[in-house]
């Protein structure tokens, strides 16, 4: 299954001993062909749970107000989070006494941010949905701005690429590029790569060491990227390099192993794509963990001959996002005969769960054992292997290809 809308969670753990998984294994589901696995059809997110400004847009003005709301039933939990220059602010807020509305204690949008908005709501039946949406606000027509990840001060996983996704294109991307300093302790070779003419990633030839200390200095305000359109930040963030670990996902197998500083933690069984929908292969980095999610067919491509999602699943547990396209690996509760036999999915990496999400599933396991960052390898799969510009998956080029796409000779 591929994607859509949320509730977020960043996470990670202390190194654990290898797991018994019999214990954790009975009793909960898996991904099947037939995504509904017999729950039915949900209503649509954006019936139940209503966010504006909407889903995706872009130049919002400051003055539009931000809202939140239900048209029956309540409001469970809102967060909506301001990200501007690689620094997260939770926007404070409240639900009504009804909890029928959500709104910001601040009227005032900030310019040149991205927002995020995670809602959780139970309906008039009394049935959970989650929805997730971003807009960005107004950034002013002689400037651009580079939306940057990971956020300061975080800790990631050894295979976080720094990424900054620009909100015009750069035509001067070569001035662009030197104004922008990726440096490391202990120290190692950085090199930057353009995907097209509205990103720019950096990253070194193998893995970040676990330790590293990364920084990142933008030094963009007065340059000129395109004609007319000049640079707004002059911003230094940093962050932190945590422990190794990459889980490789075996779809012939149908298992993952999961290894930490080079020690097997455990061997889970999973779930992948079906053989008409299969599973990308190669390196994928997680940039996004949700501790629930709702997931749609439609808004990937999945659907039926009435033009409705294939599935439509509200309350998808621990879902972590491998490429922007969609693929994630997630819980999943409402297949119990797949795991460790047989890929039945739409796409994405199934781990067995419970409806709500279990700390003692194997979702709920390696969910709170895992950081942005972290890397998830698919062999194995009869598929394409993953583009290095869907998601961070620029580890899939080798040093020379990467280092060929500098604007700087």
């Amino acid at each position: 299954m591929r994607h859509v809308q949320g509730r977020a969670r960043r996470a990670g753990a202390a190194l654990a001993a290898v797991l018994t998984w019999a214990g954790l294994l009975a009793g909960a589901a898996g991904c099947t062909s037939d995504a509904t696995g017999g729950l039915g059809r949900s209503r649509a997110p954006e019936e139940v749970i209503r966010v504006s400004p909407d889903d995706g847009s872009r130049g919002v003005s400051p003055e539009k107000p931000l809202r939140v709301g239900v048209p029956s039933g309540r409001l469970e939990s809102v967060k909506v989070v301001k990200s501007q220059d690689a620094q997260e602010t939770p926007v404070p807020g409240r639900i009504s006494d009804d909890g029928l509305r959500w709104e910001p204690d601040d009227r005032q949008l900030a310019l040149a941010a991205r927002y995020t908005v995670d809602v959780v709501a139970l309906d008039g039946h009394g049935r959970r949905s989650a929805r997730h949406t971003t807009f960005t606000t107004y950034v002013p027509e002689e400037r651009f701005i580079g939306y940057v990840s990971p956020e300061n001060r975080s800790t990631v996983g050894t295979g976080m690429i720094v990424s900054l996704e620009f909100n015009r294109e750069i035509e001067n991307r070569a001035a662009v590029e030197r104004a922008v300093h990726v440096t490391a302790r202990p120290a190692v070779e950085i090199r930057p790569h353009w995907f097209g003419k509205g990103r720019l990633d950096f990253r070194p030839e193998r893995y970040w060491k676990p330790g590293t200390q990364v920084t990142v200095s933008l030094q963009l305000r007065d340059v000129e990227g395109a004609p007319g359109v000049y640079g707004l930040q002059y911003k230094t963030f940093s962050f932190t390099v945590g422990r190794h670990q990459v889980s490789t996902v075996d779809a012939a197998e149908h298992t993952m192993d999961v290894r930490r500083d080079g020690e097997l933690l455990a061997t889970v069984p999973i779930t992948a794509g079906a053989p008409k929908t299969t599973t990308y292969n190669g390196k994928m980095v997680v940039t996004e963990m949700l501790e629930v999610t709702r997931m749609n067919g439609a808004t990937v491509g999945f659907t039926d001959n009435d033009g409705k999602g294939e599935y439509d699943i509200p309350d998808v547990p621990h879902a972590m996002r491998l490429t922007d396209s969609g693929t994630f690996l997630h819980g999943n509760y409402w297949a119990p005969d797949a795991f460790g036999k047989a890929n039945v999915s739409h796409g994405c990496v199934g781990l067995r769960d419970v409806q709500g999400g279990g700390s003692d599933t194997p979702a709920g396991w390696f969910f709170d054992r895992s950081l942005i960052g972290d890397v998830v390898e698919v062999v194995n799969s009869k598929d394409k292997q993953v583009a290095p510009d869907n998601g961070l998956g620029g580890w899939n080029m080798d040093w020379e290809t990467w280092k060929a796409g500098s604007a700087v000779e």
